[in-house]
């Protein structure tokens, strides 16, 4: 009896030795920053790929912010390959970066890298799209769910109730993909016919076949939604071989260099626009932010802003 009470006395002492566990099952200990001027950090930055306008600008958002503070950055390229940016960050973490900032290619398969990280106290920051697993001290996005909803609302003014359209869906896993077809198909219940539904991964030259292929299938078409411009654009140039650029909306989503110059040729009728360069420079702020031991929000809402020809 004497031995099992020494035991348990023991036990008892080894658990108050190490931090009381959060609800979430986070350590509170873990919870202390040790404060670090701009200068004196090094960020690892995972952007899902640089093979699209968008992330170059968001790239360049935290390029500039760091170069102005003399922050020292080691920036990775996943390619769209979720194998590739679980091996880069996991690369990053080894190089003992202070914090990740991840623009992850699919908010599922992100999970375990941002995991990695937690377990390395290395404290992580979402841009663009989320991470459904693991810890993150914040998520930098646009809101999503209602620039859907702003093309769905455009194209029914524009177009008119009970247009036929078609949507033209990002990366199957991005949570990007998720709120943006989420905020869209919800204020197009009972307004709009969304006649068809296809990913083309967020890219031109895929936005291109899958609009050839609905124009097959769908001749009576009146309208699109692509969920970002470069969708957007491979759907301007499938329509315009069709001979059918006036005949039909397009609507993307991002705000790009090529995207707002469709729209003033008249080939798109208008896109939802992000500011990348700022979501980067937020994103980075936040950085600054934490390691200055200020209170860091777990959602930091970059601006849209709708534009129509």
């Amino acid at each position: 009896m004497k031995k099992l009470v020494l035991l348990l006395g023991a036990s008892l002492l080894l658990m108050a030795g190490c931090g009381a566990a959060t609800l979430d099952g986070e350590n509170s200990s873990s919870d202390k920053v040790v404060k670090k001027e701009e200068k004196e950090l090094v960020v690892g930055v995972s952007l899902s790929t640089l093979n699209n306008p968008f992330f170059v600008s968001l790239e360049n958002g935290i390029q500039k912010l760091a170069d102005e503070k003399g922050t020292k950055l080691k920036i990775v390229d996943a390619q769209d390959d979720t194998a590739k940016q679980s091996n880069d960050v996991d690369d990053l973490i080894q190089q003992g970066v202070d914090i990740l900032l991840i623009n992850p290619v699919d908010s599922s398969a992100i999970t375990p890298a941002v995991e990695s990280a937690n377990a390395a106290n290395i404290p992580v920051i979402a841009i663009d799209r989320d991470s459904e697993g693991g810890k993150l001290l914040s998520l930098v996005a646009s809101n999503n769910i209602e620039g859907g909803k702003m093309a769905a609302k455009y194209i029914e003014e524009v177009v008119g109730s009970e247009a036929k359209v078609v949507e033209l869906q990002g990366v199957p896993g991005a949570s990007a993909t998720r709120e943006r077809g989420k905020g869209f198909d919800e204020y197009a219940k009972g307004k709009l016919d969304i006649i068809a539904q296809q990913a083309a991964n967020f890219d031109r030259a895929k936005g291109l076949t899958v609009m050839e292929n609905m124009l097959q299938s769908n001749p009576e078409v009146q309208a699109v939604f692509a969920q970002n411009d470069e969708m957007a654009l491979g759907a301007v140039e499938a329509i315009g071989a069709a001979g059918k650029t006036d005949a039909i909306t397009v609507v993307g989503f991002d705000g790009t260099e090529d995207g707002l110059k469709a729209i003033k040729a008249g080939k798109m009728s208008a896109t939802v626009a992000q500011q990348p360069e700022e979501m980067g420079k937020l994103a980075l702020q936040a950085a600054f932010d934490h390691f200055a031991g200020k209170k860091v929000e777990s959602k930091i809402d970059s601006p849209l802003e709708l534009i129509k020809k």
